[in-house]
């Protein structure tokens, strides 16, 4: 029988830390394939997903995979996020956390994007779409500690 995987346990650890000091914990996941997320709030192959109680509904983070009801532009929206895609977990007030690997497999292309099944009527072929808005330079920096 193989080792079971940390990193669904750690993401529980740390969403649960983060409620129990009032943070606000957030995830960053490499789109691929196999996310459900929307893909209009993709950039560069990548979303950060507000995983706190106020923001979503039934929340699940289970050993697979993250599930839960989220609202975007006022629509309710299911997400599906494979735990292999998740490369970090942090409060957002404070940017204490922790970043995983992610297999280079989980990584999406922009086609790969566009021709998702979950998604293919949301993909827009929008000059915005191909070029993402510059980072927001306040935004918490992870840094990987050994």
């Amino acid at each position: 029988m193989a080792e079971t995987s940390t990193k669904p346990y750690m993401l529980r650890a740390l969403h649960e830390w983060c409620t129990d000091n009032g943070y606000t914990p957030q995830i960053v996941v490499q789109v691929d394939a196999n996310t459900l997320v929307p893909v209009a709030h993709v950039r560069d192959g990548q979303i950060t997903l507000n995983i706190g109680a106020l923001a979503t509904n039934r929340l699940v983070i289970g050993n697979d995979a993250i599930e839960f009801q989220a609202r975007f532009n006022g629509v309710t929206e299911h997400l599906y996020v494979p735990i292999n895609t998740v490369s970090a977990i942090y409060a957002r007030e404070t940017g204490a956390g922790m970043g995983f690997e992610v297999e280079s497999s989980a990584t999406a292309t922009k086609n790969e994007l566009e021709t998702s099944p979950h998604d293919a009527k949301e993909s827009s072929d929008s000059p915005e779409s191909e070029n993402p808005k510059p980072t927001d330079s306040k935004r918490p920096k992870l840094s990987i500690v050994k």
